[in-house]
């Protein structure tokens, strides 16, 4: 039985992330209360099995705070039920949120007449704590649109099995932030710069050209080991952990050449690995 918790911040993508688990055969629940969880999972759940085998429950900020006060408790009580669950948590900068909320003209769950919309995202913040401070893993739409959105739950939540672990090599400029949603990140920046080579400017890692650049590079090849023996010394310590997700940040100056370079390389290392692989460029179409 399998049991994905959807929470995070109000216009991050919950809805969506809910719709595309739903669409891939998970039952989906939206704004189930947290006191309601425990009922939910030893009632239905448990007495039966084939039609919740998979399930996915949105619960956010519409949830009073002292219930949210009580995910942790409830949530180690389901694992002494055997429930296998996972924990999905959307986020997005101040910023974007606000941009879309002014774009859709939704109000959010928490503004009142005491609270402004930048206000009720800060509370609302506050308030998800107890769930945040439990997630397996954090998506941060800041910079993904729908479809990439969709994607990502599909690649990242839906294939992977109870014994294997999802690793994500993702590629990344300097220029456009460093992502929130990593637990490791690696800066390229000190390697030689395709970007200054007229020929290979307009290309990207992802091009032969590209990488036959960089592998003639001692320095290249030296920083894309030492990345592989790193990772080959510590992810089997995490997976022995139980973690389900493991996102490994490179970064460059544009995202363009060298992260994306390395990104693909350490994906086609570790493909023949047993994690689920999985290799994104966030500044690249």
């Amino acid at each position: 039985m399998k049991l994905v918790i959807v929470s995070g911040l109000s216009g991050s993508g919950k809805s969506i992330a809910l719709e595309t688990l739903e669409d891939c055969g998970y039952y989906c629940i939206d704004n189930l209360p947290v006191a309601l969880l425990d009922a939910f999972v030893e009632q239905a759940m448990m007495t039966n099995q084939t039609i919740f085998q998979r399930t996915a429950l949105g619960i956010d900020a519409r949830n009073q705070s002292q219930s949210l006060a009580q995910f942790p408790r409830t949530l180690a009580t389901m694992e002494k039920l055997g429930i296998a669950c996972d924990v999905l948590y959307l986020k997005a900068d101040t910023e974007t949120l606000l941009k879309r909320f002014s774009e859709t003209r939704r109000k959010h769950p928490l503004t009142d007449a005491n609270h402004t919309l930048a206000e009720a995202i800060e509370l609302e913040c506050r308030m998800l704590e107890p769930i945040a401070g439990e997630t397996d893993l954090i998506i941060d739409t800041s910079h993904t649109n729908v479809h990439q959105l969709r994607q990502l739950i599909l690649s990242r939540v839906v294939p992977r099995t109870d014994r294997m672990m999802s690793l994500y090599f993702q590629s990344f400029g300097y220029k456009n932030g460093i992502p929130l949603d990593t637990d490791f990140v690696f800066d390229a920046r000190c390697l030689p710069n395709p970007h200054w080579e007229p020929n290979l400017r307009m290309k990207t890692g992802k091009d032969p050209e590209v990488a036959q650049f960089l592998l003639a590079s001692t320095d290249v090849r030296q920083f894309l080991q030492d990345v592989i023996q790193f990772l080959e010394n510590w992810v089997p310590r995490f997976d022995a952990d139980n973690r389900s997700y493991l996102t490994v940040a490179i970064g460059c100056t544009g995202g363009q050449h060298r992260s994306v370079f390395l990104a693909e390389a350490l994906g086609s290392h570790f493909c023949n690995s047993n994690h689920h692989i999985l290799v994104g460029h966030r500044e690249l179409p």
